[in-house]
C-alpha cells in the first residue's frame, strides 16, 4: 500500500514563515497561525514542505487506503493563502459575508491577501469546519 505523501515533518512553522520571500504572505501567515492556534488550541506542525497544519484527521478510502492529514491548517502559497478549513453546514451562508475569496464550499479556501477578508467571519468559517470535522471524521490534537 502506498504511503501517504503529506507528513509531518521537523520543520517549525515559524521558522518556514520567516523563510517566505513575499512581506505580505509572511505577515497574513503569522496572523493565521495566530488564529488557528486560537481556535484550535494546537500546536502547529509542518506538513510536507508548505502546510501549517494543526490537529490530524484520519481517513479510510473505499479501496482500503487508510492515512492522515492535518484537520486544518493553511498554506501560504505564491498564488493565494490556501485554507483548509473542511466543510460546515453554515459554510456556504458565511462565504457569502466573507469578502475576496475562491473555493471554500468543501474544503480549500483561497484568499489573495487578509486584507481582503473579513477577519471574523473567516474565523467563524475556520471554527465551524472544525467542529464539523471532529463531528464527521476521526480526529485527534497532533
Amino acid at each position: 500500500m502506498a504511503k501517504t505523501k503529506t507528513q509531518v515533518t521537523a520543520v517549525a512553522p515559524k521558522d518556514f514563515i520567516a523563510g517566505l520571500g513575499n512581506a505580505t504572505r509572511r505577515a497574513d501567515a503569522l496572523v493565521l497561525l495566530k488564529l488557528f492556534s486560537r481556535i484550535t488550541g494546537w500546536k502547529a506542525r509542518m506538513w510536507g514542505p508548505s502546510i501549517v497544519g494543526f490537529g490530524a484527521r484520519h481517513y479510510r478510502f473505499a479501496s482500503g487506503a487508510i492515512g492522515s492529514i492535518c484537520a486544518t491548517g493553511f498554506s501560504p502559497r505564491t498564488g493565494a493563502l490556501v485554507l483548509y478549513c473542511g466543510e460546515a453546514p453554515q459554510t456556504a451562508a458565511l462565504l457569502k459575508k466573507l469578502g475576496k475569496h475562491k473555493g471554500g464550499i468543501r474544503q480549500c479556501l483561497y484568499i489573495n491577501k487578509l486584507a481582503d477578508v473579513d477577519l471574523k467571519v473567516l474565523e467563524l468559517i475556520v471554527r465551524a469546519g472544525l467542529e464539523h470535522t471532529k463531528k464527521t471524521q476521526s480526529v485527534t490534537a497532533s
